[in-house]
């Protein structure tokens, strides 16, 4: 019986494993690498696609917060113009008032007193004043309570000696009140009254 070599047909197909090995791997590691490659794009449009995002949503932040600022700023405008429509209302309301009181301060200095100085803290008022006499301060504030402008008449200071003069210093404050309109409509006919007494008086 002949003998049948064997060893070329085994190393052949050894070889042709290999090759197949070598080609299978080959093959996994370029599908590996195209799989990755594609993974790197996909994660890469993905986070671009996010940051995308991110970007437009801090520009619309930015114009709430824009939007925010300025209708605080109209909210601030808009009180400071109704504190200011406040102001010009009270003081178009008290300016007849001003008046009437300056009026009243002339008519309840009694003789003898003289006022140095007046000021007016909102509706409290502040008298500096030389009088002839304690007595006639007194008089003064007895004016003042009876008043329908003034009210509350409070004594502060008196000072009496050679630095004062022949008379007395005084401080005394009051405070300054409005007068209802029938109040008003007597002190009317009173300073009328008194006007037409002073004329007749002068006719004489």
């Amino acid at each position: 019986m002949p003998r049948i070599n064997l060893l070329p047909w085994r190393e052949g197909q050894r070889k042709e494993r290999k090759l197949a090995f070598l080609v299978a791997l080959g093959v996994a590691a370029v599908a590996a690498g195209v799989a990755s490659f594609a993974a790197y794009l996909l994660y890469g449009s993905m986070i671009e696609s996010q940051q995308h995002r991110n970007d437009q949503l801090r520009r619309e932040v930015k114009t709430l917060d824009k939007q925010i600022e300025e209708i605080n700023n109209l909210e601030t405008d808009k009180l400071r113009f109704i504190a200011r429509m406040g102001i010009i209302e009270k003081l178009q309301r008290s300016r007849p008032e001003i008046v009437h009181v300056h009026d009243e301060i002339v008519h309840t200095l009694p003789e003898g007193v003289y006022l140095t100085g007046v000021k007016q803290t909102e509706r409290r008022l502040r008298f500096d004043g030389v009088a002839q006499s304690s007595t006639r301060v007194s008089s003064f504030m007895r004016n003042i309570d009876a008043s329908q402008w003034l009210r509350n008449p409070e004594l502060e200071v008196v000072q009496t000696g050679k630095s004062t003069g022949p008379g007395s210093s005084f401080t005394l404050t009051a405070e300054q009140v409005s007068a209802t309109p029938q109040e008003s409509g007597n002190a009317a006919k009173t300073k009328l009254r008194k006007a037409s007494l002073g004329g007749a008086g002068g006719r004489q």
